[in-house]
């Protein structure tokens, strides 16, 4: 049971630690954490793949620690490894680069530092071997000096951390600032062979929790128990919240007054990118016959027989547009930087990135000109529900039926700049 309470990884912090190779990472990844958390070894590049640990690390909280290879490793697997380690910068909320303090930046650090700018990530620059110099330097705003083998400034490190971290929890929420205290709010979750045996997925386990920290009433149920429970509470349900692949059904049973959303739209507004993914639901009606979609889940599990992402969205993408579409999959880490030959990515929710990691995957996407979108959108525009449940959201309230007709045929327009980019793509 211990795991199951624990911070989910996407929620946690990503702090990840850079450097070449024997400046140190590891021993200073383990003087920060307290644990052996990495091998350390004189033999430079010891470290040949990321590592990673969920833990609490105070005054941050709860944490995911990831040791990298040196980005200066040698030949054509540490080439592989260099860009494995620039793949964790965009799951990186906060970069440490170390550095050895006997020989100074190098110009892989200085690269490594230009991409920190780059992707506006806040960084430190640790000297690592303080122990070993005569007189320690004068630190500037971005820059500490440590030994890790004497444990020196390990806890100003931590502390240094701390302050570059802006916190923004007050205001980042899946749900509970759409509710008020007593709120009823009705959670439909199915369970059939794709739930998870024993458990709920992780949306609607956030979901209940934050019912709960918004001192609101959770009613979860299955899409069968619907009907009933509407017929006993009435109209005093403040909000539906359903999963995504019930929206057909529910919202044809859940009256138009009362409030009906997604966990997955939910999601991509917690992440970040719901108006981005309701832009590119728009182009849609612009896919044509030998179209590729490209369908990524952020995860990676045992598919069933009739899984979502491979059997049920193609099907409602089919069935939907009246096109004879292609499709191709990936999940985990596989996301492709290159994404030109598709004519639309449809993503899942997100539950288990961070949120800059999935929006570096949106803006990846979207700065090529294809449309970016997700599982709960798409299945919302296809069941006639998507408008509705943008309604709950009042950032979203720009978004009503005239404005999004009008956004979806500006994306749809042949003539548009966004269609004009898009077939010059079709074409290479």
């Amino acid at each position: 049971m211990g795991d199951l309470n624990q911070t989910p990884s996407a929620s946690r912090l990503h702090i990840s630690f850079f450097g070449c190779r024997n400046a140190g990472k590891s021993s200073v990844v383990n003087a920060v954490t307290n644990q052996e958390l990495s091998i350390v070894s004189e033999v430079r590049g010891t470290t040949t793949d990321p590592v990673q640990k969920a833990m609490e690390l105070l005054p941050l909280g709860p944490v995911v620690i990831i040791d990298t290879p040196g980005i200066d490793d040698e030949g054509a697997l540490g080439e592989l490894r260099v860009q494995r380690t620039k793949r964790i910068l965009n799951k990186t909320d906060l970069a440490v680069l170390v550095v050895d303090g006997t020989v100074g930046m190098r110009e892989a650090d200085r690269q490594l530092v230009e991409l920190f700018i780059q992707k506006e990530l806040p960084y430190l620059i640790v000297y690592n071997k303080s122990d070993l110099l005569p007189a320690v330097p004068t630190e500037n705003g971005h820059a500490i000096w440590v030994s890790a083998t004497q444990r020196t400034n390990i806890f100003e490190l931590k502390e240094r951390l701390g302050t570059l971290v802006k916190d923004d929890s007050a205001a980042h929420h899946l749900l509970r600032h759409l509710l008020h205290p007593l709120d009823l709010v009705i959670l439909v979750c199915p369970v059939d062979e794709s739930a998870p045996k024993g458990r709920l997925i992780l949306p609607q386990q956030q979901a209940i929790r934050e019912v709960l920290d918004a001192g609101a009433i959770a009613v979860v149920i299955r899409e069968h128990e619907l009907s009933a429970t509407l017929e006993r509470i009435g109209e005093k349900a403040a909000m539906v919240i359903t999963d995504s692949q019930a929206f057909s059904l529910v919202g044809s049973l859940v009256p138009d007054a009362i409030p009906l959303t997604s966990f997955s739209i939910l999601m991509a507004n917690y992440k970040g990118f719901l108006k981005t993914a309701v832009a590119g639901v728009a182009a849609l009606r612009s896919l044509q016959d030998g179209d590729t979609v490209l369908i990524e889940e952020g995860c990676t599990h045992h598919r069933q027989c009739n899984d979502i992402g491979t059997v049920k969205l193609p099907g409602w993408l089919r069935a939907y547009t009246g096109k004879q579409l292609k499709f191709e999959f990936c999940s985990g880490q596989e996301f492709p930087e290159d994404v030109t030959r598709y004519a639309m990515v449809v993503h899942c929710g997100g539950c288990m990135l961070t949120q800059r990691e999935i929006q570096y995957r949106m803006r990846c996407t979207t700065d090529q000109k294809v449309p970016f979108t997700n599982y709960g959108t798409v299945i919302a525009c296809v069941t006639g529900t998507l408008e509705r449940s943008l309604r709950v959201f009042p950032e979203m309230h720009d978004i009503r039926r005239t404005q999004y007709e009008r956004q979806m045929v500006r994306l749809c327009d042949p003539d548009s700049e966004y269609c004009a980019g898009r077939a010059s793509v079709r074409k290479r």
